[in-house]
């Protein structure tokens, strides 16, 4: 009996031991405890990042789709007054870049990526604005942040896209036939003199199409060739993130950080035509200098 009343006891006082949070045993229990919840805690982050869950799906389809509308609906809006101001070209150009000042800031208001800009004292001033381009996104931001009085050069086939590509053509845009180069080439002519003549700035993707995995592409001449006809500065635009974000091919967009960096204008008052080869290995190196590992081209 006395020694079932003393296992009894060595039992109990085990057990208030291990209740007892200010035990030792207790204290050594610890750090146990945190090492199973960390993997949990790094499953969630995962997670986060990743975003492919159902009910991060779902949001990101009623963020599509509200962007979708609203754009519909400032599209409809801007449109009838390109259609009244026909007779004034240059007007209409204003007028399409205050619609994409509008709606691309919207558009990015309603996705909800956080944003950063550096370097926005460089968009005030005429010149040709580059831009390396991996997501849809990169229409957004780009509708959003070049200046007034800046025209876009676009593929052809964008006026079949319903509303915003007549628009496109309603703003007084040039479109390019990449498919003839010869008519190619007296587009980009085109744009130029247009350029020269009604004091304007140019928005263009030097990779000619959206690259499928982030990493840059090799960069077209056509840039090169507007900057000797135009003198004007180049102004490299370096998007980062948004590849991450919105993927080619995809519906998901996910909360990706996002960055807008305006490197400081490059001078082509001294730039001679048998060097274009040299002038544009100059700006995509410096593109891919500027980019993270991720999105910087495969050597």
């Amino acid at each position: 009996m006395e020694n079932s009343g003393g296992g009894a006891l060595l039992r109990n006082r085990r057990l208030e031991s291990f209740l007892d949070t200010s035990s030792g045993l207790r204290v050594e229990e610890a750090p146990k405890i945190l090492v199973k919840e960390r993997p949990e805690h790094r499953l969630k982050k995962d997670v986060y990042i990743n975003d492919n869950g159902w009910v991060s799906s779902i949001i990101s389809w009623i963020r599509i789709v509200t962007c979708f509308v609203s754009m519909m609906v400032t599209t409809f809006i801007w449109a009838l007054i390109m259609v009244v101001l026909i007779p004034w070209p240059y007007e209409r150009i204003r007028q399409g870049n205050i619609y994409g000042h509008v709606t691309g800031r919207m558009l990015m208001w309603i996705l909800g990526n956080p944003i950063k800009i550096e370097g926005a004292e460089y968009n005030n001033e005429r010149a040709i604005y580059i831009s390396n381009h991996a997501s849809p996104i990169d229409i957004f931001l780009i509708m959003w942040l070049t200046p007034t009085g800046t025209v876009g050069i676009a593929k052809k086939e964008i006026v079949w896209y319903p509303l915003f590509g007549q628009l496109y053509v309603l703003a007084n845009h040039l479109r390019i036939d990449r498919s003839n180069p010869t008519s190619a080439i007296e587009s980009m002519n085109e744009a130029a003199r247009a350029v020269v003549r009604n004091n304007l700035s140019l928005i263009i993707f030097p990779e000619g199409t959206r690259s499928k995995n982030g990493r840059l592409l090799p960069f077209k001449k056509g840039f090169v060739h507007l900057a000797l006809q135009t003198r004007l500065p180049i102004v490299p635009m370096v998007l980062t993130g948004t590849h991450q974000a919105w993927r080619k091919g995809s519906l998901h967009v996910r909360p990706t950080p996002l960055a807008v960096k305006y490197l400081p204008p490059i001078s082509t008052e001294n730039w001679k035509a048998e060097k274009i080869d040299d002038y544009v290995k100059m700006v995509h190196d410096l593109y891919a200098a500027q980019l993270p590992e991720t999105q910087r081209p495969l050597s």
